[in-house]
């Protein structure tokens, strides 16, 4: 068995319909895939630290979404239950059976839309977000504090004004949303103003919140919110804002049976890079022997 410093990182471009994605593999190719999704303003990188942890278990896969990164392509609109389709392409075109989604930020949306429109998961997880349409989303849409899921809704503008300016910009949601900001590396940091250089890139992050009311609308259909047996664990990290039972309310009352809930410690909003460690020892503990 490897260290995690000697993690193997294979790299790949996987064709799905409109799309040409970045896909990010380590770890036995024969084992338990887990699939890991990022959110904003960040890339497949952001998993970096938890992939190395977890090649040591599973086959873990992650990748830029679409406009992301290396990534190119994708939905115009960023509706998440389109993005949902996209990443279904990507499980079926790796011949993953049996797949473990994990999905942070905006990826955690994605992987709800993902549990409400497919049936193929084995487990999924959700960190440090709120589902558009679920409870609590009409009280954190209101919260002043989140002034910039307004300002990302705006057509053309945010472009116009972060373009050039991505690492102060970006660097602003690291340093206020971590109670340690430097977990945030130089490195990560610089990963990142690449990854969204581009207008392009820009207005494919900045479409997933212009999608936020029609996210709401999708997740509230009638049949939307039907069971699902794919249990899902809820993850957040301890200094992050709000009741963590509200949110598990709003997926019980969204029809989902099996969830359940847990705190990564030291961790804010970025928890998957705060604290990777904490973070994958409990996804893996969610996933078993």
């Amino acid at each position: 068995m490897t260290s995690p410093g000697d993690t193997e990182f294979r790299h790949a471009q996987l064709r799905t319909e409109g799309s040409s994605l970045h896909v990010v593999e380590a770890g036995d190719p024969a084992a338990a895939p887990v699939v890991f999704l990022h959110g904003w303003p960040q890339s497949w990188r952001s998993w970096r630290a938890v992939m190395e942890l977890a090649a040591q278990q599973v086959r873990a896969v992650a990748i830029d979404l679409p406009g992301i990164g290396e990534s190119a392509g994708g939905p115009a609109d960023g509706s998440k239950r389109r993005l949902a389709d996209t990443v279904h392409q990507v499980i079926a075109g790796l011949g993953l059976r049996g797949a473990t989604l994990v999905g942070h930020d905006v990826g955690g949306m994605i992987t709800y839309a993902y549990l409400t429109n497919h049936d193929d998961l084995a487990r999924a997880v959700i960190m440090d977000v709120v589902v558009p349409g679920l409870g609590p989303w009409e009280q954190v849409i209101r919260n002043p504090y989140l002034w910039h899921f307004a300002f990302h809704s705006i057509p053309a503008l945010p472009e116009r004004l972060v373009q050039g300016h991505q690492a102060e910009y970006f660097g602003y949601f690291y340093d206020v949303l971590s109670p340690d900001p430097a977990r945030i590396t130089a490195a990560a940091r610089a990963a990142y103003v690449t990854a969204y250089a581009s207008e392009s890139a820009l207005t494919a992050g900045f479409s997933w919140y212009r999608a936020f009311r029609q996210d709401a609308i999708d997740n509230q259909q009638p049949g939307r919110q039907r069971q699902v047996s794919a249990p899902l664990l809820y993850l957040r990290g301890e200094h992050e804002g709000g009741d963590i039972n509200a949110y598990i309310a709003g997926f019980r009352d969204a029809g989902l049976t099996l969830v359940s809930q847990d705190v990564v410690p030291g961790a804010g909003h970025f928890a998957p890079e705060e604290q990777p460690a904490e973070t994958w020892r409990l996804i893996g503990g969610f996933l078993g022997p």
